[in-house]
C-alpha cells in the first residue's frame, strides 16, 4: 500500500474515492454522501489550498481509503474531514496508516492539533437517540460504544473527546468532537489562574 496526494487530475482515483465515500458511509451516516454527486463534490472541495487530500492505494493503483483535512485557526489547527477505508479493507491498518500520515503533513504545515467530528446519527454510542440535555457532561463522561462507533478507533489513535453537539444532526443524533495534539507543549510556563 501507497499513501500520497490525490490530486485533481487523476479522474480515474477520484471517482473510486467517490464511490468510497457514498458505500463507507452507507450505513453509519446515510445522509453524509447519499449520491455520486455529492461524493464527487466532497472530494473536488478537498482540493482547496488551505486543504490536505491523500489517498492509500493498493499495487494495482486502486483506492482502499481516503482522507482529507482542511487548515483552521491560522493554521494552528486542522479538521479531519473525512476519513473512509473501503468496507471491504476494513481493520487491515488503512485507516491508522491515513491518520498517521495525515498527522505527519499537518504537522509539517505547523499545526499544532488535529480534531474531528464524528456523528452518531444511529444510536451507535450511548449519546444517540437520547435527550443529553440539561446534564451534556454527565452523559458525555459517562459514553460507551454500543455498536462500533468510530470514536474509539481515533482514540486508540491518541485522539481524546473534546465536547459533544447535541441534536447536531436531528434530534438525538450528536456530534462527538475529538482532537489530538501534535506537537509536545512548548517548555514556557502557563500563568496560574
Amino acid at each position: 500500500m501507497q499513501i500520497s496526494d490525490l490530486e485533481p487530475e487523476q479522474a480515474d482515483t477520484v471517482q473510486q474515492v467517490a464511490a468510497l465515500l457514498v458505500r463507507g458511509f452507507a450505513t453509519q451516516a446515510p445522509r453524509a454522501w447519499p449520491t455520486m454527486a455529492d461524493a464527487r463534490q466532497e472530494v473536488q472541495e478537498s482540493f482547496g489550498p488551505d486543504r490536505l487530500s491523500r489517498v492509500a492505494r493498493n499495487d494495482r493503483g486502486t483506492a482502499l481509503g481516503w482522507i482529507s483535512a482542511c487548515q483552521q485557526y491560522d493554521g494552528h489547527v486542522w479538521e479531519l474531514h473525512p476519513l473512509v477505508v473501503d468496507p471491504a479493507h476494513r481493520r487491515q491498518g488503512i485507516g491508522r496508516a491515513l491518520v498517521t500520515d495525515l498527522e505527519a503533513r499537518v504537522r509539517e504545515r505547523g499545526g499544532l492539533t488535529l480534531w474531528l467530528g464524528a456523528d452518531d446519527e444511529s444510536a451507535q454510542t450511548t449519546l444517540g437517540g437520547v435527550d443529553l440535555y440539561p446534564d451534556v457532561c454527565a452523559h458525555l463522561a459517562a459514553i460507551r460504544n454500543l455498536r462500533e462507533h468510530p470514536y474509539t478507533f481515533y482514540q486508540r489513535l491518541g485522539f481524546v473527546i473534546v465536547g459533544v453537539l447535541p441534536d447536531a444532526n436531528g434530534f438525538g443524533k450528536p456530534d462527538i468532537f475529538l482532537a489530538k495534539r501534535l506537537v509536545p507543549p512548548p517548555a514556557v510556563q502557563l500563568p496560574d489562574r
